[in-house]
C-alpha cells in the first residue's frame, strides 16, 4: 500500500483506463461473460458508492457554505458574479454546439432511421416537471419506488439552500446547529475521499464494461454526432475556457495543471457531485481561491453548472433528432434552445448521465421523445467527456470571479505543482499547507 501511495493518482487512473479498454476487448471479442459481468459489477459498485454519497454532501456542503458566505465580504456581489458566469460560459457552450449541429448535419448522416425510434417510457422532463420539482416531497428530497429509495438533487438544493439562508436569520442561536453540519461535512468529505481513493478501480471498471457492452457497433450509426459531442466539449475545455482564463490574465497551462486531478476524474466516475470534493481542493489549494467562496460557489456549480450535459449535448441531441425525424428548426428553436440550456441546466442535478435535461429540450421544442431512445444506448460513452467539461467549468467559474474581485492568491495559482492532490494530507480534512491556512484566515477576515 505504501508503494502505490508513492504512485502519482493520474497515473493510477490512467493504469485503470487502459487496463479496463484491454479488458473489455477481450470481454467483447472472444465473449467472456463472466469478465464482462466482473467490470460491471465493479464499475457499478464504485458508482453506487458516489451515489450513496451524493445526498449527505450535497446537503451538508450547501448549507455550511451558505453560512460561511458572512465571512467573506461582498458575498452578494460574488454570487451574482457567479451565477453570471455560470450563464454565459453556457451561451458560450451552447452556441458551439448549435454551431457544429448545423456544419456536421449529425442526424443527416445517420445510419438510423425514425422507425428505429422506439417509444421512449422513461423519465420525461418538462417545464411543469421542473418547476414542481424544486418543491420537496419531504425534508429529504427522497423517494420511494419498486426498485428502491431514490432522492431528488434538486430538491436537497433547495432545502440546503432554505436552511443555509436560515441558519445566517438565526444568527449566534444557529452556531451550535453549524458546528455539528461542519463536523458531519467534515466525516463526509473523509468518506468521500475514501471512495475516490477506489477511483482507479471504478475506472477500469466502468471503461471495461462500455467497451465489452457497446463497442463500436452501437457507436458507428450515430458517429458524426458522437463525434461532435466529443469535439465540442473539446473545444469548450480547451479552446474557450483557456481564452476565458487569459482574458482574466491567469495562465491556461496553471489552470489546467491546478484543474486536471478532478477533471480526470469527472471522465471516469461521470458525476460531478461525486467528482465535487475533489474539485473543491483543486480550486482552492492548486487554482487560489479563498475557502470560503469556493465552499458555496463549487456545491452550487457541481449541481447547476453543466456545460457539457445541459449545453452541448442538448442542442446536438435535438438538432439530430430533428434531422433524423425530419423536423425543420428556425432560428426561434435554436433561440430557445440557447434558452433551456442556461435556465434548465439544473436539472442535470450533477448526476451520471443527462436524460432529463433531453427531455425537457426535446418536449419544450415538440420534438418526438422516441429520439431518445435512439441516443440512450451510447450515453455512458458520451457521459464521459460532458462530465470532464462540467467540472472544468466548475472550477474554472470560482477562479475568474475571485479574479475579477480581486480575492484570487495568484502566487497560489501560479505555484509549481508539486504536491499531489491525493496525498497522504489529502485524507485528513483539516490538513492544509501554510499557505492554504493563511489565505483561510484572510478570507475568513480573522
Amino acid at each position: 500500500m505504501s508503494a502505490l501511495r508513492r504512485i502519482p493518482f493520474w497515473v493510477q487512473i490512467v493504469a485503470g483506463l487502459v487496463l479496463g479498454v484491454l479488458l473489455g476487448l477481450v470481454a467483447r471479442v472472444y465473449s467472456v461473460e463472466w469478465l464482462a459481468t466482473g467490470l460491471e459489477t465493479i464499475g457499478g459498485v464504485f458508482v453506487g458508492l458516489l451515489k450513496a454519497a451524493v445526498p449527505p454532501l450535497v446537503f451538508v456542503a450547501i448549507v455550511v457554505s451558505i453560512a460561511n458566505l458572512r465571512q467573506v465580504a461582498n458575498a452578494a456581489r460574488l454570487a451574482v458574479q457567479t451565477l453570471l458566469w455560470f450563464m454565459i460560459t453556457s451561451l458560450i457552450a451552447v452556441a458551439i454546439g448549435i454551431t457544429l449541429g448545423l456544419l456536421t448535419n449529425p442526424g443527416a448522416s445517420a445510419d438510423v432511421t425514425a422507425s428505429q425510434g422506439a417509444a421512449y417510457e422513461g423519465t420525461t422532463g418538462s417545464w411543469l416537471d421542473f418547476l414542481t420539482g424544486l418543491v420537496p416531497v419531504n425534508f429529504l428530497g427522497l423517494s420511494a419506488s419498486a426498485d428502491g429509495a431514490s432522492f431528488s438533487v434538486l430538491q436537497i438544493v433547495v432545502i440546503a439552500l432554505a436552511i443555509g439562508a436560515a441558519t445566517l436569520k438565526a444568527g449566534e442561536k444557529a452556531e451550535p446547529f453549524l458546528a455539528f453540519m461542519r463536523s458531519a461535512l467534515a466525516v463526509i468529505q473523509q468518506v468521500l475521499w475514501w471512495i475516490i481513493r477506489l477511483a482507479p478501480v471504478g475506472t477500469l471498471g466502468l471503461i471495461g464494461s462500455a467497451v465489452a457492452t457497446y463497442g463500436w457497433d452501437l457507436v458507428a450509426p450515430l458517429a458524426i454526432f458522437t463525434v461532435d459531442v466529443y469535439v465540442g466539449c473539446a473545444i469548450v475545455l480547451f479552446v474557450a475556457y483557456p481564452v476565458i482564463a487569459r482574458l482574466h490574465g491567469l495562465s491556461p497551462a496553471k489552470y489546467f495543471s491546478g484543474a486536471w486531478p478532478a477533471i480526470q476524474l469527472a471522465f471516469v466516475s461521470r458525476s460531478s457531485v461525486g467528482t465535487m470534493p475533489l474539485t473543491q481542493r483543486v480550486t482552492t489549494r492548486n487554482l487560489g481561491v479563498p475557502l470560503d467562496y469556493a465552499s458555496f460557489a463549487v456545491p452550487f456549480g457541481a449541481t447547476t453548472k453543466m456545460d457539457g450535459c445541459a449545453a452541448i449535448y442538448p442542442a446536438l441531441a435535438a438538432i439530430t433528432v430533428a434531422q433524423v425525424f425530419g423536423v425543420p428548426l428556425g432560428i426561434q428553436d435554436y433561440l430557445l434552445i440557447a434558452f433551456v440550456s442556461v435556465i434548465g441546466s439544473a436539472a442535470t442535478a450533477g448526476l451520471t448521465g443527462a436524460t432529463v435535461m433531453l427531455t425537457l429540450t426535446l418536449s419544450t421544442l415538440g420534438l418526438p421523445l422516441e429520439g431518445v431512445a435512439l441516443l440512450l444506448a451510447i450515453d455512458p460513452i458520451l457521459d464521459m467527456m460532458r462530465t470532464a467539461t462540467n467540472v472544468a467549468g466548475q472550477a474554472l467559474v470560482p477562479t475568474i470571479v475571485a479574479k475579477r474581485e480581486g480575492i484570487l492568491d495568484v502566487e497560489a495559482y501560479h505555484a509549481p505543482r508539486g504536491r499531489d492532490v491525493l496525498g497522504d494530507d489529502a485524507l485528513d480534512t483539516t490538513a492544509h499547507d501554510e499557505a492554504a491556512d493563511e489565505r483561510e484566515l484572510v478570507s475568513a477576515g480573522r
